[in-house]
């Protein structure tokens, strides 16, 4: 075989964003084309395998955050800070509605330069469209902690749940009615 005739495959990629509570962003990025997993955790701050009592304490500098893995052929890191930013109030520090405390801050964790420059373009064109200040932190992925199993696919396991109905339940709608085009086509 020629090594012209080799299609090279994009190697997955990773994203790493806090915008309120990770069952939110989770529910929602599952159903989002190219998005392969996605999985909640801690990141953001100092304290070594916190936990959500720790984190709740608002003292371990950590965020709630999903770990996404992407196909950078079918959505671009571009295109998940565009959703990203779509789905929660970045202009509200270390709060998402109801949710108050550092850990609900919005927050983009970089893995590389290029990430770095894409967060900050993007987080400069969103603050076009809001009144207020665009709070989102930028900063480099140290480390992702997962959360506890209980957390994982909380929407999924929890869908007659109030914080899902009254929460996440406007959020997926909000996310179907915007992206219709980069949805999987179960939730079409």
């Amino acid at each position: 075989m020629d090594s012209a005739d080799r299609t090279v495959t994009p190697q997955p990629e990773i994203a790493v964003l806090g915008g309120g509570c990770f069952w939110c962003l989770e529910a929602a990025f599952q159903e989002i084309r190219g998005i392969t997993s996605v999985e909640p955790g801690y990141a953001g701050g100092h304290t070594l395998r916190p936990t959500y009592e720790q984190v709740s304490t608002g003292e371990t500098g950590h965020a709630e955050v999903v770990h996404t893995t992407f196909d950078p052929s079918v959505i671009t890191y571009n295109d998940l800070l565009e959703i990203f930013f779509a789905l929660h109030d970045p202009t509200t520090p270390n709060r998402q509605g109801n949710d108050i405390g550092p850990e609900y801050r919005s927050i983009i964790l970089y893995t590389s330069e290029e990430q770095q420059k894409i967060a900050e373009a993007t987080r400069a064109t969103v603050q076009t469209l809001w009144p207020g200040l665009v709070t989102t932190e930028i900063k480099l992925l140290d480390h992702f902690w997962p959360a506890e199993e209980s957390h994982h696919n909380y929407f999924r396991r929890n869908p007659a749940q109030a914080y899902c109905q009254i929460v996440i339940n406007p959020k997926l709608q909000h996310l179907r009615a915007k992206f219709q085009s980069r949805l999987k086509p179960e939730y079409q």
